[in-house]
């Protein structure tokens, strides 16, 4: 749901945009599965070498509490953690849009207090089945007889185009704009746009959303990273913001934050004085050009009279 301040909807790639690492890579690493999971990947895309790693480790007798607990150490910044905070008490929509899964994201946000922050996540589906393995996902099915995203960018992963999120995403975002025009039809502020999207990402898979981005919205690639080169070689139609650590991820975000707060309160001023500069007493609207003209007759019956007092 759009605030009424104009804060913007704001859009988070969660590896290395919100906590400092890969997800996959930490639990990997801290479960002692390194090795074995370099081996997968030579042969199996990430998304199924990873639910195949689940596998071996629960077979090893890994518990997904073992997992979560795996993943309260992951590294977090408390600048990541006060942007967060601020741009939702600021009157921001946040939102999670990463080729993590599930299961890690939950337990990580949980973890720091921070999933209530956050309206909505799209991201690889994962649950703990009957046995008690952990079971991931791809987002877009890719397997025998998928039709899979369909994407043709090369920068998006079989298991997951995030441009096709982001595209849902908009659209949603138009359809709310469209129907609060409608409902404050005749008024000038039928003519604003939706609210501005902020996409926050580091990854090659991070621009193709960038790029389903309009004018007016804002991209923040995090710099040294693949999406920062793709974004360089070809921009999107958003506006760039890079960021180089967590402080100056909170210092652009939040400016940005501050800066569509403030358009959109001058916006509202500009329609406040169009409106009275429109309007005469007694709702009377008069043209640019006629406004040299004496009043209508019939509004002088509508100025204040004298109070007779008799004697």
């Amino acid at each position: 749901m759009a605030a009424s301040n104009g804060a913007p909807l704001v859009v988070f790639d969660f590896d290395k945009t919100i906590v400092d690492c890969d997800s996959d890579n930490w639990v990997v690493d801290a479960l002692g599965a390194t090795s074995r999971f370099d081996e997968l990947l030579r042969h199996l895309p990430w998304n199924h070498a990873i639910d195949a790693m689940m596998g071996e480790l629960h077979s090893e007798g890994k518990t997904a509490e073992d997992i979560r607990g795996s993943l309260t150490t992951a590294p977090l910044s408390p600048h990541a953690v006060a942007a967060i905070k601020t741009a939702y008490a600021l009157g921001c929509e946040l939102r999670i849009l990463s080729d993590a899964n599930a299961f890690f994201i939950d337990a990580i946000l949980a973890h720091h207090g921070l999933a209530a922050y956050f309206s909505g996540t799209d991201t690889n589906p994962a649950h703990v089945d009957a046995a008690g393995r952990l079971r991931i996902r791809p987002y877009h099915d890719f397997g025998a007889g998928a039709h899979g995203h369909g994407c043709a960018l090369p920068t998006c992963p079989p298991n997951m185009c995030k441009g096709k999120v982001m595209e849902r995403i908009l659209r949603q975002e138009e359809e709310e704009a469209a129907a609060a025009a409608a409902s404050a039809a005749g008024s000038a502020k039928t003519q604003r746009r939706r609210r501005a999207v902020v996409y926050l990402g580091d990854g090659r898979g991070d621009y193709c959303p960038s790029l389903k981005l309009r004018e007016g919205d804002y991209v923040m690639p995090r710099a040294g990273h693949p999406v920062c080169d793709l974004i360089t070689a070809s921009p999107p139609a958003a506006a760039v913001r890079g960021w180089a650590g967590f402080e100056d991820l909170a210092r652009v975000l939040l400016g940005i934050v501050d800066a569509e707060i403030a358009r959109a309160a001058a916006a509202e001023e500009e329609d406040a004085g169009a409106a009275v500069a429109g309007v005469g007493v007694g709702v009377v609207v008069v043209p640019a050009d006629c406004r040299a003209l004496p009043l209508p007759a019939r509004q002088e019956a509508l100025m204040p009279q004298a109070v007779r007092v008799p004697n």
